[in-house]
């Protein structure tokens, strides 16, 4: 499957011919109360406890009703770098999942429906392998009819399992452990239901399929979402307090903090709204703990003002925006890069922030902590700004070492014999506060506010100290971007186009980058974790190159770019910067970046862009 099929190597007897396989793309549809994503997860936990590759995507509706929604999951023996363009696979529940996605798989894909409820259409039959099966009615006939709509996920899980030849043993582990603290029943039920779909007959598919052997993986690996992972990662880094409120796709981040911290002798408070959370945690921050708080973009836009503060009284804090698609409440379910601007620049006055876009999911846990960590160094505001497909997204990665990179950031209280949080004679800018019950031996005590202040805190409003002011928090922030490393180029560092990227977009630009070149583009990529300030040395990778095209999720603008290019355009005045855009809420898909960067350049050459 995805072109790895490989001969038979086994098959006597009149069943379905077993074939080894490298990767395979299951596509999962129907509607949102089946748990069609409780199917994709274990399928993609099942892959990180068998040292497989996996992503996923995934579609909910925003409504509390629920409806239409898909889980795509990709495993892989080597590398997976996105939930893949074209399924191998279709589980589908119903006629509007059959007929809505059967053209997302490959031709000569398999369609495996439930035939009680999907009734094939003769021109897609001599296209796709049908497999149909009962499973509404054979769920009935497993746990009984109360268990109808809550069986049949776990029934298809057994089928996935018979079809791909999954470990049984772990599936059957998962499943407890899925339903640990429920009655003995539901367990029971369940994996009745997921036996029965295993034992079902399936002499009507021509082949099963093995993955094989994964490929170069040694140690353990850890299997969870983004969001999951940007909360061990904020607790790894010595966090223990953090504030909020609850909004789609950020609720997770809340409800984990809510439920790790009080283990590790912190505490995450819900209060009563966006600007008393942020407030609460820069109270918190200045108690000499860096917090956290977070949301998307609606509630980010209610925390500017109090991001204002922090930045004038170079307090620091870790904001996490989970970007979902905007403006105003926008489509709270699906994926957009659109709050780059309010990260960068929100807020009224001069107010510099750090900020930076993880690009994956084990991204997601390192860039947690050092978040943390920039904010302690040069006291300021750091950003997360990831994504709700990062956010939703599971992947498997290498199990960090905790017992290294675990830190303790608990304050220090020893008497200092003078201090000045806002010290102009600093190098590059940056000074630290005191935390406060640190005794300072010359009894002059310094203050924080948000008015503009002298060396101590004291308010002012001399235009020198102003200007001198405004200069030391610019000038730290220059510094940290003058000690970045240089991205470096995915593929040669010159050629005819190179494609920027930032966020979620690392993994569709690195395979549209290997596909290109295998056909014969000049094609390379570039991937930016650090969004403000830019790391130095980019205007000299973009020399290399004829067309930059910066990829990105969001609208193309009113000048044809989007937000990052307009940044990159701002920074570098180099007009071959333009955009490749996209607001559909979707994931982008290698064929879908390949395309519109052909299309793009050759407009340019032919000066129509």
């Amino acid at each position: 499957m995805s072109d790895t099929t490989t001969a038979a190597v086994s098959g006597g007897g009149s069943g379905p011919k077993l074939t080894k396989i490298n990767e395979a793309v299951i596509r999962i549809a129907g509607n949102s109360q089946d748990g069609i994503q409780a199917i994709g997860g274990f399928l993609a936990r099942l892959a990180g406890r068998s040292e497989q590759e996996v992503m996923t995507f995934m579609t909910i509706p925003s409504t509390i009703s629920g409806g239409p929604s898909i889980f795509q999951v990709r495993i892989g023996s080597g590398e997976v770098l996105s939930a893949g363009d074209e399924a191998d696979m279709l589980l589908c529940f119903y006629q509007h999942s059959y007929e809505d996605h059967i053209k997302s798989i490959k031709l000569g894909g398999i369609v495996l429906y439930d035939s009680d409820h999907v009734t094939p259409k003769p021109e897609w039959q001599e296209t796709y392998r049908h497999v149909g099966v009962a499973i509404s009615s054979l769920v009935v006939e497993a746990i009984g009819g109360t268990g109808r709509d809550k069986g049949k996920n776990i029934y298809a899980m057994g089928l996935l399992a018979k079809i791909y030849d999954l470990n049984v043993p772990k599936l059957t582990k998962l499943i407890e452990e899925r339903f640990t603290g429920k009655d003995t029943s539901v367990v029971a039920n369940a994996l009745t239901c997921f036996n029965a779909g295993y034992s079902h007959s399936l002499e009507n598919l021509l082949k099963t399929y093995q993955f094989y052997p994964a490929e170069g993986k040694t140690g353990s690996q850890v299997v969870m979402n983004g969001n999951e992972a940007l909360t061990f990662g904020l607790i790894a880094a010595g966090v223990r307090f953090g504030a909020g409120y609850p909004i789609t796709p950020w609720s997770d981040i809340m409800e984990s903090l809510r439920r790790e911290l009080p283990k590790y002798g912190g505490m995450f408070i819900q209060t009563e709204d966006e600007i008393s959370a942020i407030s609460m945690a820069i109270g918190a921050s200045y108690g000499g703990r860096v917090a956290v708080t977070g949301s998307s973009g609606p509630g980010i836009s209610l925390k500017t003002e109090a991001l204002g503060w922090a930045s004038m009284a170079e307090m620091p804090l870790v904001v996490v925006d989970v970007q979902r698609g905007g403006p105003s409440t926008g489509m709270p379910t699906n994926v957009e890069q659109s709050d780059l601007n309010i990260a960068c620049f929100g807020g009224h006055g001069d107010s510099p922030r750090v900020v930076l876009a993880p690009a994956s999911v084990e991204d997601c846990f390192y860039t947690a902590i050092e978040a943390v960590n920039i904010a302690r160094k040069y006291s300021t505001p750091v950003i997360i700004l990831t994504d709700q497909g990062i956010a939703t997204r599971i992947e498997a990665f290498p199990e960090p070492d905790l017992a290294k990179i675990c830190q303790d950031i608990s304050p220090d209280f020893t008497t200092v014999a003078e201090h000045k949080p806002y010290d102009l004679s600093a190098p590059d800018g940056i000074t630290r506060h005191l935390a406060p019950g640190t005794r300072v031996a010359s009894g002059k005590y310094p203050i924080a506010t948000g008015l503009e202040h002298d060396e101590l805190g004291h308010p002012t409003g001399s235009p020198k100290l102003h200007m001198q002011m405004t200069a030391k928090r610019r000038n730290k922030l220059k510094k940290l971007g003058t000690d970045l490393p240089t991205p470096k180029t995915i593929g040669p560092n010159e050629g005819q186009i190179l494609l920027v990227g930032w966020g979620s977009a690392l993994g569709p630009i690195t395979e549209a980058v290997t596909r290109g070149r295998s056909v014969g583009d000049a094609i390379s990529g570039l991937h930016l974790k650090h969004i403000n300030p830019l790391p130095n040395g980019l205007g000299e990778i973009f020399k290399g190159f004829h067309h930059v095209f910066v990829v990105e999720l969001n609208d193309e603008g009113l000048y044809g770019y989007g937000q990052f290019a307009q940044v990159l355009r701002a920074r570098y005045a180099d007009p071959k910067i333009r955009g490749i855009n996209k607001s559909d809420g979707l994931t982008w898909k290698i064929k879908e970046i390949l395309d519109r960067a052909r299309t793009l350049a050759d407009a340019v050459q032919q000066g129509k862009a």
